[in-house]
């Protein structure tokens, strides 16, 4: 058996009890049907509705929900609100997934280098995380998004740009703590490469970590799009997202509340629901967790 194999043993029984662990966890259980209906209801939702997201009828402008074939009512122009609540969730969650995969592998990357070199090394990236989160991010975010053109992937990396910091001081926390265990002295005995250690034995120990951090971007990327669209700098129409839907119904609160409702509500239960799964990952991967 290899080392990789060996090293690989005890994560998969570990796996099994986080597992068993995250199933008793009542409101993580809730997060993923939340997440669940809103991806399903958002991506195959549209294939049903009689109007698409940039349709007008004027004739129809602000009319209630459950009138007229319009689910959830139609907005100052006539559109009908669901088809573009629900474009605007592809859009949304979309750009908070994209988030995701970008912020947790440029934080695991220089967190793991920190971690396993130590040094001056460490003081280095870790001082530019440092600097980076000196900043607050959402002016950081709003400064960037005010000189760069806005559009969906470059919403993203914007985002991005603001959140890998703490996956990088989870990830190095976690690897400072592994590099001086028996397998990875081990490693370097028989002559494995840092690249080899790093990314083949410490990342995949510290997986547990960055799998709770992602999850948790995912809500804070979903919150910070809606922010910056809110006040104008983020997804322009007529391409809508949860954000500019709110933006424009804020004029409209007593005469068409359902303008600000259906988009809020969609909002809080995606950034909601990756919370609840983010808390049950982490209770789940904390072995002092006992099954209940």
């Amino acid at each position: 058996m290899s080392l990789t194999e060996t090293a690989a043993a005890p994560r998969l029984f570990i796996r099994s009890r986080a597992l068993r662990r995250f199933l008793s966890h009542k409101l993580a259980l809730l997060g993923v049907f939340m997440v669940a209906l809103l991806t399903v209801v958002c991506f195959a939702g549209p294939w049903f509705l009689p109007y698409d997201e940039l349709y007008i009828d004027l004739r129809a402008r602000f009319a209630p929900p459950m009138t007229g074939g319009h689910i959830f009512g139609t907005d100052p122009l006539g559109r009908d609100l669901a088809a573009r609540l629900f474009h605007a969730g592809q859009v949304s969650m979309s750009i908070g997934f994209a988030v995701m995969v970008i912020a947790t592998t440029i934080g695991s990357v220089v967190g793991v280098v920190a971690g396993y070199y130590g040094g001056r090394v460490a003081a280095v990236l870790m001082r530019i995380v440092d600097a980076f989160l000196a900043f607050p991010s959402v002016f950081l975010l709003l400064v960037l998004a005010a000189f760069i053109k806005p559009g969906p992937a470059m919403i993203a990396l914007i985002i991005a740009a603001t959140s890998w910091m703490e996956v990088a001081r989870i990830v190095e926390a976690e690897v400072k703590s592994l590099r001086d265990r028996d397998f990875v002295q081990a490693a370097r005995m028989l002559g494995l490469s840092g690249r080899w250690i790093m990314f083949r034995e410490l990342l995949p120990n510290a997986i547990g970590p960055i799998i709770v951090a992602a999850t948790l971007t995912v809500a804070r990327a979903i919150l910070l799009e809606a922010y910056i669209s809110f006040l104008g700098y983020g997804i322009q129409p007529p391409l809508p997202s949860w954000g500019n839907m709110l933006n424009g119904a804020q004029q409209y609160l007593q005469s068409a509340p359902w303008l600000a409702i259906v988009p809020g509500v969609a909002i809080t239960m995606a950034v909601t629901g990756f919370n609840f799964i983010g808390d049950g990952l982490r209770d789940a991967f904390d072995s002092r967790t006992d099954l209940k």
